[in-house]
């Protein structure tokens, strides 16, 4: 392809190198990491790059991808990129799609020790995602429980039902602004008293999936507060000390002492429907995700298990064994 005319003033746009294209923007605590394909070199080699953000953070590298840093958290940015010869530099890729820098929390919340009542807890803790270091204090639920599901966007969080006697299991759903602190507030009921189940969620919408005598599935709109609607109903096998984990189209969870899986598509409603299986049998597992892969973790069946199985949630299939 013949070269045109194009580098930064003083500079021959034949020498310079061609612009990069951007394949990817990705965001981390304070950072952006940009992905290129450079351009076609120009009359001596591309010795390096230039990526700038709209806001004027900027960071060089000799190769894709470039991280940078000291941006400020929970502001959108784009990126463009440059790259540089001997005799110039490029002109600037076109602005990348916006990313936005942020260390998200998480919550925990509730609990016991196995012990008598009084032993249960109110308290809700955070951390900060990308960072480590010791829980701090967010604030209190409205009464000690324990067996609450968990569902959040990336504003609030939700707590769900839970037992808050030995035997008393609750309708309670509680929320909480994830970028403040402070006690719950009350968000509204679910359909039936629950506890032993799970919680899942995408950004607009949180399921609570089961529990202890129950095969109801629940959803609320995580932006609006009010009482929360049937979505549906599990497969008879698998309602209860299950693992759920989700991405932003499908929940997906298993556990209760058999291999199934079963999903639902989150922004529908209707039955659960099957899955495939895992590789192991047994209930109080844990479950955790990406936006693609789901991991299915450690549990009891007669004693405990460290066995962890994986699942694409975007596809149906049996589980794979990912590791201990």
């Amino acid at each position: 392809m013949p070269r045109y005319n194009g580098g930064f003033i003083g500079h021959d746009g034949l020498d310079a190198p061609d612009a990069p294209s951007i394949d990817s923007v990705s965001a981390g605590n304070q950072t952006v990491t940009v992905a290129f394909t450079a351009g076609t070199a120009g009359t001596t080699a591309t010795t390096g790059f230039v990526a700038t953000t709209d806001t004027g953070g900027g960071n060089t590298g000799s190769s894709s991808p470039i991280t940078i840093s000291s941006l400020s958290n929970d502001t959108a940015v784009t990126v463009r990129v440059y790259a540089i010869n001997a005799h110039g530099t490029s002109e600037p890729s076109a602005a990348s799609s916006s990313a936005t820098p942020s260390n998200p929390r998480a919550l925990f919340f509730g609990g016991d020790g196995f012990s008598p009542n009084s032993d249960y807890t109110n308290i809700i803790d955070y951390i900060n995602v990308f960072t480590t270091g010791n829980a701090t204090d967010f604030g209190d639920l409205g009464s000690a429980k324990r067996e609450i599901a968990g569902c959040s966007s990336s504003t609030r969080g939700i707590m769900l039902g839970g037992n808050a006697t030995p035997d008393g299991q609750s309708n309670i759903i509680e929320y909480v602004t994830m970028s403040s602190t402070g006690n719950a507030s009350d968000f509204g009921d679910l359909t039936v008293n629950k506890r032993n189940h799970a919680g899942a969620s995408n950004s607009t919408r949180g399921l609570s999936i089961g529990g202890a005598s129950t095969d109801v599935i629940d959803y609320i709109t995580i932006a609006s507060t009010g009482n929360a609607t049937d979505f549906g109903d599990c497969q008879s096998a698998i309602n209860e000390e299950i693992g759920a984990c989700a991405s932003s189209t499908r929940a997906v969870w298993a556990g209760e002492n058999v291999t199934e899986i079963n999903y639902v598509t989150i922004a529908s409603t209707g039955n659960a429907i099957d899955f495939g299986a895992r590789t192991v049998s047994n209930n109080l597992i844990g479950a955790c995700s990406s936006s693609t892969r789901g991991v299915f973790g450690g549990g009891e069946q007669g004693g405990t298990s460290n066995t962890m199985d994986y699942v694409t949630i975007a596809s149906t299939g049996n589980a794979t064994d990912f590791g201990d």
